[in-house]
């Protein structure tokens, strides 16, 4: 348990009095507390005056449904972001956008490292920080947190001078006021977070190349994890060398994404209240705006309640299935997907192991992902049930309002401000859940797994 102490120790807790230690000693329990945390802090700060435009007043449940989807890079909104909140609440909005972002691949990472030598898959860039920290495990723990803040920056920055030059020069913005636009929507693009400062999201963009695509690029990125980001840029050149983690992140998640930029197109193209009036090349661009944003940044440059059945269902597949591990996606993730995928085929082909890739998938890994994929589908279908009987609004809107919260997208048919207080609530515990449901349920799988010393008779129920 050595990456533990230097959890704790790193996150200053080792000094902290035996029973919140004691408490706290566990990683899942660790993570938990700290999102909550911030949740708290998040809400009292924008229950201030200072939060609002002058002669405005936030309640409580708005201000905790803001925090939590701040800090949980989600991107639902009960209010209009730019009307309602201040400067001083724009920028609490989008420190609590960091501090989740980061947060995310911070712990995500920890974790990985925690629980490597059990899963017996360890990221390069893990592996890597585990060999060189010298000074015990708070320096390497230390050091993976250093390039996870080095990497958000850099991507984030790269984003926001993109952004600033078009706001000002494209648009005729001042140079003040097309840095702080560019610098808000890097920040929630990187962090898949999908706040913006406009009521209508960046529907004003949806043909405009030099703002999709840079925020396009930046929710990848973000969307990718850490490790994978780490271990393309050591190794980009060789995709054979590249880990099993990396590849089945950067292929499947390039697979869905073209097959939701046609899905997406396809659906849409004669559809008068999305894609219909736009030319050809701003039809290929929004499709692909949207495809990108399922996964799971909630940016939307297409009035989603004007978009076909059969996208929206399109849509709810994508977000469901989110991004990658150790990212700022949500979801249940890619590999989580993949494994139950190569389990089926495995079954299918009547082979008694799994192997992807030319690796044998251990048990207790297909185990984990069948967990984690049959308890969120659980929490959807409780949480769709529980807002039909609150709302009696209909079921394709209620059902992708529940996929994008506990998926953290934050794409909207726009009912999200018109649910009542219990509505609100239960997409607010959905977003906190989804969060750190597919996180926290994974890592505390993988540290509970053990050898088992004894086996009990085999025998065969009737499936099927």
């Amino acid at each position: 348990m050595r990456y533990l102490r230097a959890m704790l120790s790193f996150g200053g807790l080792a000094g902290a009095g035996p029973r919140v230690a004691q408490a706290l000693s566990h990683p899942v329990r660790l993570v938990v507390a700290g999102f909550l945390a911030a949740v708290v802090v998040g809400t009292a700060l924008l229950m201030t005056p200072l939060a609002t435009e002058a002669s405005l007043q936030t309640g409580f449940v708005t201000a905790l449904f803001t925090a939590t989807s701040a800090v949980c890079v989600t991107g639902l909104v009960v209010v209009d972001t730019a009307s309602h909140w201040s400067a001083f609440g724009e920028a609490v909005i989008l420190l609590l956008i960091q501090v989740g972002g980061l947060g995310v691949m911070t712990l995500a990472s920890l974790l990985a490292l925690l629980i490597g030598n059990r899963l017996g898959v360890r990221a390069s860039m893990l592996t890597e920080a585990e060999s060189r920290r010298g000074g015990g495990d708070v320096a390497g723990a230390a050091r993976v947190v250093r390039g996870i803040v080095r990497t958000s920056l850099f991507f984030e920055a790269a984003v926001a001078v993109l952004l600033t030059l078009r706001f000002a020069v494209g648009y005729g913005e001042s140079w003040g006021t097309a840095a702080y636009q560019g610098l808000f929507h890097a920040v929630s693009a990187f962090n898949n977070a999908g706040f913006a400062l406009w009521p209508d999201s960046l529907e004003r963009f949806e043909t405009d190349p030099w703002v999709c695509l840079p925020i396009a690029f930046a929710v990848v990125t973000g969307g990718l994890g850490f490790p994978v980001l780490m271990e393309l840029r050591r190794r980009w050149r060789g995709p054979r060398s590249w880990s099993l983690h990396t590849k089945m992140t950067v292929w499947f998640s390039l697979a869905l994404l073209v097959l939701g930029t046609v899905a997406i197109t396809a659906g849409e193209w004669d559809n008068e209240d999305t894609l219909a009036p736009l030319s050809t090349p701003g039809k290929l661009l929004s499709g692909f705006f949207h495809s990108v944003n399922t996964r799971t940044a909630g940016f939307n440059s297409l009035p989603v309640g004007g978009l076909h059945p059969e996208t929206l269902l399109s849509s709810d597949v994508l977000m469901f299935i989110g991004g990658g591990s150790g990212g700022t996606a949500g979801g249940i993730k890619v590999t989580t997907f993949l494994v139950l995928g190569y389990v089926l085929w495995a079954e299918l082909r009547g082979e008694r192991r799994v192997s992807a890739g030319r690796r044998r998938l251990p048990s207790d890994v297909q185990r984990q992902a069948l967990t984690v994929a049959l308890l969120s589908v659980a929490t959807v279908i409780g949480a769709t049930w529980l807002l039909l009987l609150l709302t009696g609004l209909p079921l394709g809107a209620v059902m992708f309002e529940v996929i994008s919260a506990f998926a953290t997208v934050g794409l909207s048919t726009g009912i999200t401000g018109q649910l009542p207080i219990g509505g609100q609530l239960v997409l607010t515990a959905l977003m906190f859940v989804g969060r750190l449901g597919p996180l926290t349920l994974g890592a505390a799988l993988a540290l509970r797994s053990r050898p088992q010393r004894f086996e009990y008779p085999p025998e065969r129920p009737i499936v099927g």
